[in-house]
């Protein structure tokens, strides 16, 4: 179902046919006149990715009601043709109405607000609060794994391709993905080692206070990307680090090169943080979130089908019992198309190619273990633990083909058996006492994840993301 916009759902109240006696009659002119108001609403109801408590929300809520005020006090006269004609104006004045409130209303619009919520908690203790309170902001892995999950769920959010949810999603990615950057991307004040003349100490010390002054201004564009800031704006950030830059450009470095180095570093960043100053009018473009139209998605949707006509083929040869066909460098060869594609840091297009990969991969492993039990030439003196692990495996293989071919859903009577079927194997692994064997503890932890793989594929099978 296109969800583009309620004027696609109905046809436009004045184009439909009505008698040629009244278009001049002052109810149809009165109409017109509404209609186009309504027809200058339409487009930013159709793209408003706010919440109900937004200003341009109540104002579009307002004026539509007014609207539909005004067209309720129209006099039809009791004709019907004209009684017809204000109420397909009504029902479209009402359709938008509704539109807005659904999706401002709507269950993703909500997530994505909770979502954001939790990022801009954590961006505020763990980066904004420390710099605000004189202190130093704490950069490690516990931080950047934090802000990749928040990144990772907000793409999984569905948007029904709706062009209000896409747009609040991809707002949302975008600050944050900007807030990753920013935060990761800083530069340490250098100690450089002596002798040093003392021109060149003056410069170094210069450089040192720019870079207490760029960690300020980091914390002030962060909170100003996570809406945690009531009194900056970007124009005066703008403005602080315009002039760090003719700082530094007035110092006289030309003779020593490390410490030319060492500016040049600090400039970069401070053009990091200034290319991330132009997010305001980020997303009103509806080609950046609407990815149906991104070169880099098609390109991901190509290397698909050639996976899906791939795997189709794999699977059939499997059915007859035939191994000959092994589309190894095939398949690679898709790897290194989907590493070359470019996301543009954008975290639905990495997630899209992600996703890909983990499909070529399924292929690629189902293909190496079809092989690997097809040449087991167990020896007399095999661990019967190390077999019982084979013996998982194979069962494994057998369940790994169906998941290949499964195009179902979660609710599927289906989907539960091998869901179900894919535990049991790995209860089974679970029991394999090795006895000490160390060939048997690997073989047996190899297994594991080889079937905790296959219900992740699974599981993304069916999750319905969207991109």
């Amino acid at each position: 179902m296109d969800h583009g916009g309620p004027q696609q759902q109905q046809q436009h109240p004045m184009e439909q046919q009505q008698p040629a006696y009244h278009p001049q009659h002052p109810a149809m002119m009165r109409l017109y006149e509404i209609q186009k108001e309504v027809a200058s609403l339409g487009p930013q109801v159709c793209t408003f990715s706010g919440l109900q408590n937004d200003r341009d929300y109540k104002r579009l809520e307002r004026e539509l009601t007014r609207l539909l005020l005004d067209v309720d006090q129209v006099d039809t006269e009791g004709k019907p043709e004209l009684q017809g004609a204000r109420k397909r104006a009504a029902q479209e004045v009402e359709g938008l109405l509704r539109y807005l409130e659904e999706n401002a209303t709507h269950p993703s619009r909500l997530a994505i607000e909770q979502l954001s919520y939790e990022a801009r908690q954590l961006v505020d203790e763990r980066v904004v609060a420390p710099q605000r309170a004189g202190g130093v902001t704490e950069i490690n892995d516990e931080l950047v794994d934090a802000l990749q999950q928040l990144v990772l769920r907000l793409t999984q959010v569905k948007t029904e391709g709706r062009v209000p949810l896409r747009k609040a999603r991809y707002r949302a990615l975008t600050r944050l993905c900007a807030v990753q950057d920013v935060i990761e991307g800083r530069t340490q004040q250098q100690t450089l080692s002596l002798p040093l003349s003392g021109d060149t100490h003056e410069a170094v010390n210069c450089i040192n206070q720019v870079m207490v002054k760029v960690s300020v201004a980091r914390s002030q564009l962060v909170a100003l990307l996570m809406g945690l800031s009531g009194r900056d704006s970007c124009a005066h950030l703008s403005r602080i680090l315009t002039e760090m830059q003719v700082e530094l450009d007035a110092l006289d470095v030309s003779g020593n090169a490390v410490i030319r180095n060492y500016r040049k570093q600090v400039v970069e960043e401070i053009n990091g943080l200034l290319k991330h100053l132009d997010l305001e009018g980020e997303g009103d473009d509806t080609r950046r979130y609407d990815l149906a139209q991104n070169n880099s998605i098609r390109e991901i949707e190509g290397v698909r089908a050639h996976i899906s006509h791939l795997r189709e083929g794999v699977l059939r040869h499997c059915v007859m019992g035939d191994l000959s066909f092994r589309p190894k460098a095939e398949l690679q060869g898709l790897l290194t198309q989907l590493d070359q594609v470019d996301t543009a840091k954008n975290p639905c297009i990495r997630e899209a190619r992600r996703r890909a990969v983990v499909e070529v991969q399924a292929v690629i492993t189902f293909l190496d273990l079809r092989e690997a039990l097809a040449h087991r030439q167990p020896g007399p003196n095999e661990h019967p633990s190390h077999r019982a692990v084979w013996q998982v495996l194979g069962s494994l293989s057998e369940l790994q083909a169906q998941v290949l071919g499964f195009d179902g859903k979660r609710v599927d009577k289906s989907y539960m058996i091998l869901e179900e079927l894919l535990t049991k194997q790995l209860l089974a692994l679970d029991a394999v006492d090795p006895q000490g064997d160390e060939t048997t503890k690997v073989a047996r932890k190899q297994a594991v994840k080889f079937a905790q793989n296959i219900l992740n594929y699974l599981d993304m099978k069916t999750d319905e993301w969207e991109y």
